[in-house]
């Protein structure tokens, strides 16, 4: 196959090329140029398309032997992650732009690049693996690293992409053994540290980097009855399951420590409850998707897990289709689920599909 790499700069999409060139494949490398700074230099292990990281990914793909490019989709990448994510906490959620880049810049806007280019595949260094069923339908399964497993920011992924992608790493990678092989081929990020936070966020400060973006005014923090607490300076400084830096000054009629429970956008109001009230016992979202075949019948209640969050666990529930919203009912109530997050449905380790939240109910009272 005429496969494109995606190599980010790091040690996993390095190790992944280099075994799509062994297994035969004609690989060509591509780094994403994203940022619309082009001479951002990396800060410590944060972020993941920099200037340096791009240098990076050309020194990999000359040790591969393989020819290499960098593409611009900056603007692109500002549209469809970054100002999404300004948005969304604007709208009081929480988004998770990882996500966001997997289904609209590497799985979108690449691939669709790819194709048309005429290769038959793209290639990630993702801990992941896709297999086949007994019906020759494809699967997307979770790596048995379950400490690197990638599956959950892979859920976006639909059959058509599944058709046209590439996991080298496979099943059973783990990052140990995937540096002593980079380290056996001599590329020189062999250690290097891997990336985390927000690419875009280098310094790691959401709030901060938020004020520049979005006006902060100031607003009420609420109780469940809505009684007046205290005051804040702007609602994107909170998230749901905050408990620290509320301000509020006066304990709660019970003593116990108060939680962000909600954002309402609308009215600038933040609202804070008990510990208990973050048990979520539903979710709901109309942004879903199936990852791969869907079930046979939606509209019936069937057996999954969910996870909520990358490197989350997953809880048993029952999932069904419903006026047009994929609806998780949990068998064991979570704690603070945030609508903006992505709910991830599995089968097993074989993943099912995946939702954006819209809506949470709580465990113990009607949602704030």
């Amino acid at each position: 196959m005429k496969v494109l790499a995606a190599m980010s700069g790091g040690v996993d999409s390095a190790v992944a090329a280099a075994r799509a060139v062994e297994a035969g494949h004609e690989v060509v490398g591509v780094h994403l140029a994203l940022s619309r700074m082009p001479g951002t230099l990396r800060t410590g292990s944060r972020g993941c398309c920099t200037v340096e990281d791009s240098m990076d990914a050309q020194r990999a793909a000359n040790k591969i032997g393989i020819p290499f490019y960098v593409w611009d989709f900056s603007e692109r990448f500002k549209q469809e992650v970054v100002d999404d994510f300004i948005s969304e906490y604007q709208a009081g959620r929480t988004p998770n732009p990882c996500m966001r880049c997997n289904e609209r810049i590497k799985f979108a806007a690449l691939l669709e690049k790819a194709l048309a280019l005429g290769f038959d595949a793209l290639c990630t260094g993702h801990y992941a693996s896709i297999e086949t069923d007994s019906k020759g339908n494809l699967e997307l399964h979770r790596s048995l690293a379950m400490a690197k497993d990638q599956s959950y920011v892979l859920g976006v992924l639909n059959k058509q992409q599944l058709q046209h992608s590439l996991f080298p790493l496979g099943k059973a990678a783990n990052k140990e053994d995937i540096r002593a092989e980079a380290k056996a081929r001599e590329l020189s990020v062999a250690q290097k540290p891997d990336s985390y936070d927000i690419c875009f966020i280098p310094e790691g400060d959401t709030r901060d980097w938020l004020s520049d973006k979005i006006e902060r005014t100031e607003g009420a923090i609420v109780d469940l009855e809505g009684n007046h607490l205290a005051t804040h300076d702007g609602a994107i400084g909170f998230t749901v399951g905050q408990r620290k830096g509320l301000n509020i000054g006066k304990p709660s009629a019970d003593g116990k420590p108060r939680y962000v429970l909600s954002i309402r956008p609308k009215d600038n109001v933040v609202v804070v409850g008990p510990d208990e009230a973050l048990l979520i016992s539903e979710l709901s979202g109309s942004k879903y998707s199936w990852c791969g075949e869907a079930p046979s019948n939606t509209t019936d209640w069937f057996d999954a897990e969910v996870q909520v969050r990358a490197h989350g666990l997953s809880h048993p529930c029952r999932v069904k289709v419903a006026e047009n919203q994929m609806v998780i009912a949990l068998s064991e109530p979570i704690r603070g689920v945030s609508p903006g997050q992505t709910a991830v449905v599995y089968l097993g380790s074989r993943v099912l599909g995946q939702a954006t939240i819209d809506k949470t109910v709580s465990a113990v009272m009607e949602q704030v």
